[in-house]
Parts: structure tokens; sequence; C-alpha cells
């Protein structure tokens, strides 16, 4: 009998994992290719995807640990919200999970090792963009020049590494964005006033022990100091991976498309 469970358990499990597999084939791979810049992503166009129409763009950035070549891991994380029916049919956009390269980093951010092995971020204010940054800069305005893309409503976010990155590209693009989230991630204090404008949602695990959640603290405070929309949520027994909770919140997206470039929600 007990085998019997066994197996069936792991019948279930393999199932489960090829019908991810199989969802995630949604997401099409593409590259951005422009001179020495390239970089791998993977897209999911809207259901009856008509090139006529204009569509809501997200660009969504993973953590250090999905980097890679394969143009496969990022999808680890969030994906599976993106090829939900009731999101697809509510929210009808494209969404594009672009993937960094082991040998960059989406932030410029100089990280030190200590004795025990933790790292510590030192992020910079300023300072030329990483090359996985700069590749990513470049297949952003690419993107962007697409006629089917809806200029206003443009939305970018991201955990750990990528939500040091979603911060770097608001202040690289500071006109770009209508809104964004970012998970677990931090900036160098002085470098807030560059996206003050745009409606930010912050999340971090109050028991992080990889990026300490006082850098999404400082940032959520700046922002209220300056008086601008923040929305800071802290997940008190979460660690790392508070991406989990961020992403099955039910007002994510909301709060994301309520916002657009051309009028206040």
């Amino acid at each position: 009998m007990k085998n019997f469970k066994l197996i069936l358990i792991l019948s279930v499990l393999l199932t489960t994992l090829q019908l991810h597999a199989q969802d995630y084939k949604k997401f099409d791979k593409g590259s951005y290719i422009h001179g020495k810049d390239s970089i791998s992503y993977r897209i999911l166009f809207p259901q009856n995807f008509d090139p006529k129409l204009k569509y809501p763009v997200i660009f969504v950035l993973h953590g250090r640990g999905e980097s890679g070549s394969d143009n496969e891991k990022q999808l680890t994380h969030g994906a599976s919200l993106f090829l939900q029916e009731k999101v697809q049919k509510k929210y009808p956009a494209i969404v594009i999970f672009p993937q960094c390269t082991e040998d960059s980093y989406w932030a410029n951010v100089n990280i030190v090792k200590d004795a025990t092995g933790k790292r510590n971020f030192n992020f910079q204010k300023g300072g030329k963009p990483t090359k996985a940054m700069k590749a990513l800069l470049g297949m952003v305005d690419h993107i962007l020049e697409k006629p089917y893309i809806n200029r206003n409503q443009v939305y970018v976010g991201g955990l750990s590494m990528g939500g040091m990155g979603t911060y770097e590209l608001l202040r690289r693009k500071r006109k770009t964005f209508a809104a964004a989230f970012a998970i677990c991630g931090g900036d160098h204090i002085a470098n807030v006033d560059k996206y003050k404008k745009v409606p930010l949602w912050i999340f971090h695990g109050g028991k992080d022990d990889v990026v300490n959640p006082t850098f999404s603290t400082l940032i959520a405070n700046q922002l209220k100091i300056i008086g601008k929309e923040v929305k800071f949520t802290l997940y008190p027994d979460a660690n790392h991976n508070s991406w989990d909770s961020a992403f099955k919140e039910p007002e994510l997206l909301p709060f994301l498309f309520s916002h657009t470039k051309d009028k206040k929600p």
C-alpha cells in the first residue's frame, strides 16, 4: 500500500511538472542582438493576439539563481501567474522575461562576501550599466518600437537581483514606465529621487537573510518623505523567498494596470 501511494504521488508530481513545462512553452523564445549587446528572453502574447491593436507590456526580471543561457530558468518564479486563464482574460498583455547571463548582473552593485560567506551589497550611485543591463536597455527600446505596444502601459518588476535591476531600469529610463514592483531588492538611497514619479509597490520578507529588508524599508521611507506614491508590504515571517507571497497578492496586477502614463488611476 505504501509503495502504491508513493507511485501515485510521484505520478501526480510528474504530471504537474509536465503540465507546467507545456504551459511555459506558451512563452515564445526570442533574443535581442545589437553589436556586442545580446540578451535572450521569453515572451507571452495575449490570447487572440491582434497586431493591429495596442497592448500593455510587462518586463519581469529574475533573481540570481535563474541566471544562465538556457532561456528557460527565468520562468521559474512569476511566469505561472501570467499563464492563468483568468489573468489572461482580464489583463491581455505582452509579458517578457529576459535572462541575465551568469557572468553579469542586472544592477550596478559591488558584492563582497564576509568570512562566513554572507554577501554584502554595496549599491552604486550612478555609474555605467552592467553588460546585462546595457543589453536589457537596448531590448526594451527595441520592444517598445513595435506598433502593437501601448507606450502608456509599460511596466516592470523583479525579484532579488531582479528587484535591484528594477530600480536601476527605472532610473535609467525615467519616462518609460507607468508603474513597477520590486521584491526583496535594494538600491543606493541617493538614486530614489530618479524614479520618484513612478508608482511603486515594494515587497520584502522580514526575516530575509540574503538581502537585508532594510534596503526596501529605506527606499519606501525615502519615497514617503518626498511625498510620492509607494506601497510597501513587509511579510514578517518570510525569508528571501517573499516572491511566493508577492506573486499571490490579488491586488498586484490591479495595482499595475490601474496606472497609465497618460492619466491617473
